[in-house]
């Protein structure tokens, strides 16, 4: 592999501006991509086949008109009192106007809702006395038909009676005519007919009298059902009611109201210029002494990647470089790389989010590492390159063998980071197997920009890349014509070995190994409670609109405001529509009951009523331990509360989103780590023919990993440092930092153990005494490392105050873990180990090197091959 670079090197060097316009128009195409391609950034995140997601699955399913995204407005007045006439009618026309607006399904009038929960009781006990009255007229409604068929009965009677004679002289008439008595049978019926004749008005009274009595009945079996259907009306507006008990749109106080706003798509789908648009018709709807602050879902704005705090972490990286290399040029090289490699890594990762579901710490993350390794690969090279200049070397073999060398080792560091990051995408978790392949995509673009375009600039540099001052101290004005000048000398290396670090260290191998370990085992310490969840308001600026939306919320309504729990309710078929009613009804009672629960409730319907949801608001925040709680007790006592209420429930909402992504990410996290450390250590023992060399380096990780994640917790959890590191309201950690921080600071670590230990190793293999190899490859590669690693620590440390907040707590514990794995780890309890442990360090199984293939990381088969004449230098490299 050495071979194969030190060609590309030299090609790159001959070829430079080939090299250099095939660059040009790659950024070219890149940027014309991200202009064409590039959709929008989010900072939602799902988990597929988690229960809350598959639960949000069913309901923008069934009920899609509750599943466009939900942002919130809150007003205040000036003077922090009640909201006047004039600015309740601003407020409700503003609804009125934002339910016009295309991209807004609706806007709630927040003192009309609450209006109707204020006059709820009065209207119920209203409904009561009506009731109540309607239930004493039917009582004497059925009183007065009663005594009116008492009064009808004897003149039924009568009349049967009277029918009954008359039946009887029929039969008189019909015997004296079968006897011959014709005259008789005459006579008979003729008093028939008078008797029928009188008593045919009486009959008639009779029926009229009693139809009216059937009408009054049916009126009165009217008004029952009438009355029995009130009286179930009423149960379930005073179940409704109760259900809505805590709930409030405009505070106790009178002194803050909040508009809810439903857009038409999801929140990730809304254009940023309709987010802007509901800002602008609010802020001219505002009225004399009237404030609005905007939750994050409005306000959101992700396209900025970078802000002031990460070009400090840029200008300090800068500022190393000028010391370290002493030139403007030599310095502005490595930054000029890594501004191609982000260039091209985060432009290509942007152009694919039109495409792709991309959150908006996947460009982030990958600018981050794209800057801190991009100056970094191309500083080893630059930094190799000059030694070897200042050794004699010619200028276009220098450029070849520091491509070949540092440039193979670059390749082999940039390998692990590639490893650590593409191996994000094994849990199967979209949003980070997309953020990881981001990140390793731009780290491979570094990596190549290190290995062609570095080489490319450094013929165009030429002799420029020293100072006039180091020419002076090397006794030369340009390169001299030494051809077989040193490949492992470094501006290092003129330093006093007996004064160096390598050597303290060594000098008293158990006491650095003891304080080392110390240390870093103290510093874990916090790791032990760490909590994870997903970010919320409380995690935005104090001084953005976003925070102050989310503590007024919390500080009016209650904290649970700010996280409800989605509760979906699957009712029975089979019920009419006031018992579906009355079932989701008594769920709601139920869901109240509970500890923890401020309100539940009924917010919508599916068409075919089979499904329904619920709002739960818990008493504490959505990153609340009870809140986390009241999620465990939903889920495992569903199938009790079904067993009660006749409704099978399941819950989604913020709450329940961060426990699942949590709990995924956990079982996810055994088999990231064995692929990770596993595919490493294989390169590890590739690259360094040793056992115990990569389990050191392992084994370093662990130490500073445990520090890190104990610093994140003490600052981001605990709320140590608060003020220093802006963290107004400590909670818990973000869910995936984790994986992230294991992927990339394994991937940094083996870095620098690579460049470190190989220098080690080039000593040993050239015939150094162990021992003595620790020491002079350790002052071989310290400088240069050293300025990496705080360069490195520069750039991470500039987005711990990002614009984004979410991405604070990352640069932190990227910064710190660089910093402890590089100056601890690396520098410290890699050398003294190797010191204790000597030749045995290099241990390997003979039938193991048999069958290891030899990288040459160092370059060693190039130095034995060093040409024995000069080379040609390139045209204009002076």
């Amino acid at each position: 592999m050495a071979s194969l670079l030190y060609k590309l090197g030299k090609l790159a060097a001959r070829r430079r501006w080939w090299f250099i316009s095939a660059w040009l128009a790659v950024m070219v195409a890149v940027g014309g991509s991200v202009a064409a391609f590039s959709g929008t950034l989010s900072n939602t995140f799902s988990i597929p086949g988690t229960e809350s997601q598959q639960v949000l699955d069913e309901l923008q399913e069934s009920l899609p008109d509750a599943a466009g995204g939900l942002g919130t407005i809150v007003f205040t007045t000036d003077d922090g009192g009640e909201f006047s006439q004039e600015q309740r009618a601003a407020v409700a026309q503003l609804a009125a106007d934002l339910g016009e607006h295309d991209a807004v399904k609706s806007a709630t009038d927040p003192f009309e809702l609450q209006a109707q929960l204020d006059d709820a009781p009065e209207l119920i006990a209203g409904g009561e006395a009506e009731l109540e009255a309607a239930a004493g007229q039917l009582e004497q409604g059925q009183a007065e038909l009663d005594a009116g068929r008492a009064q009808l009965e004897p003149g039924k009677l009568q009349l049967q009676a009277a029918e009954d004679q008359l039946a009887a002289a029929k039969a008189q008439a019909a015997q004296a005519e079968a006897a011959g008595q014709s005259a008789m049978a005459a006579q008979i019926r003729a008093q028939l007919e008078a008797q029928r004749a009188q008593l045919e008005p009486q009959k008639a009274q009779l029926e009229a009298a009693e139809a009216q009595l059937d009408e009054a009945e049916r009126q009165l079996r009217d008004g029952r059902d009438d009355y029995e259907s009130g009286v179930a009306d009423l149960e379930a507006a005073k179940l409704q009611q109760q259900s809505s008990e805590g709930v409030r749109f405009v505070s106790a106080a009178g002194d803050a109201a909040f508009m809810q706003v439903q857009f038409e798509k999801t929140m990730m789908e809304v254009a940023k210029e309709d987010r802007e648009a509901v800002q602008q018709m609010t802020e001219a709807a505002l009225v004399g002494g009237l404030n609005a602050e905007y939750s994050k879902d409005i306000v959101e704005d992700i396209s900025q990647l970078f802000g002031a705090a990460e070009i400090i972490g840029i200008a300090v990286a800068a500022a190393v470089l000028v010391i370290m290399l002493g030139t403007l040029i030599a310095a502005g090289l490595p930054l000029l790389m890594a501004v191609v490699g982000v260039g091209v890594g985060v432009g290509g990762t942007i152009a694919l989010s039109g495409a792709v579901e991309m959150s908006s710490i996947s460009p982030v993350l990958a600018l981050m590492l794209g800057l801190a390794v991009g100056i970094d690969y191309s500083l080893f090279i630059v930094n190799r390159h000059r030694s070897q200049l200042l050794a004699g070397m010619p200028l276009a073999e220098s450029i070849g063998r520091a491509t070949g060398t540092s440039g193979n080792a670059v390749l082999f560091a940039g390998l692990t980071v590639i490893i650590a990051l593409a191996a994000l995408a094994v849990p199967a978790i979209p949003f980070l197997t997309v953020l990881g392949l981001a990140g390793a995509a731009t780290v491979a673009v570094a990596v190549v920009v290190a290995l062609t375009l570095t080489p490319a600039m450094l013929a165009v540099i030429g002799k420029r890349i020293l100072s006039k001052r180091a020419w002076a101290r090397a006794g030369r004005s340009g390169p001299a014509a030494a051809g077989t000048a040193s490949t492992t000398a470094d501006p290092a290396s003129v330093n006093d070995p007996k004064r160096s670090w390598g050597r303290v260290v060594t000098r008293s191998p158990w006491l650095a190994l003891l304080a080392g370990v110390a240390l870093l085992g103290v510093m874990a310490v916090p790791a032990t409670e760490l909590r994870l969840g997903l970010p919320d308001g409380s995690s935005e600026p104090a001084d953005s609109t976003a925070y102050r939306a989310y503590t007024q919320l919390g500080e009016s309504f209650g904290e649970g405001i700010n996280g409800p729990l989605i509760v979906v309710a699957d009712r029975p078929g089979g019920l009419e529509g006031t018992e579906a009613d009355e079932r989701l009804l008594e769920l709601s009672r139920e869901l109240r009951a509970l500890d923890h629960v401020t309100a539940a409730v009924p917010f919508g319907t599916s068409e075919d009523g089979r499904t329904a949801a619920l709002q739960v608001i818990p008493e504490e925040g959505p990153a609340a331990e009870s809140t986390e709680d009241l999620v465990h007790h939903l889920r495992a006592e569903a199938e009790a509360l079904e067993a009660s209420t006749g409704v099978g429930v399941s819950v989604t909402g913020q709450p329940a989103m961060q426990i699942d992504v949590s709990d995924k990410l956990a079982d996810a996290m055994p088999v990231y780590l064995a692929i990770v450390i596993g595919l490493s250590l294989i390169l590890l023992l590739l690259v360094f023919r040793s056992i115990l060399v990569p389990l050191l380096a392992t084994a370093g990780f662990l130490l500073s990993l445990g520090a890190s994640f104990g610093a994140v917790v003490a600052i981001y959890q605990w709320g140590w440092l608060d003020s220093i590191f802006g963290v107004h309201d400590p909670g818990p950690i973000l869910s995936f930092l984790p994986m992230i921080l294991i992927g990339v600071l394994f991937g940094l670590a083996m870095d620098y153990q690579m460049f470190l230990v190989s220098g080690m190793r080039e000593s040993y293999a050239h015939g150094e005494e162990a021992r003595a190899a620790v020491v002079s490859g350790f002052n071989h590669g310290a400088k240069v490392v050293t300025a990496a690693a705080i360069i490195m620590v520069s750039v991470f440390a500039g987005f711990i105050f990002s614009h984004l907040t979410m991405v604070r707590p990352i640069g932190f514990a990227l910064a710190l873990g660089v910093l402890l794995d590089a100056f601890v780890v690396r520098m410290t309890l890699i050398p003294a180990a190797m010191h204790l442990l000597g030749k045995s360090v290099w241990w390997l199984p003979r039938w193991l090197e048999k069958v290891l293939p030899d990288v040459d990381v160092e370059g060693a088969k190039l130095a034995a091959a060093a040409p024995q004449e000069r080379e040609p230098e390139p045209v204009g490299a002076r």
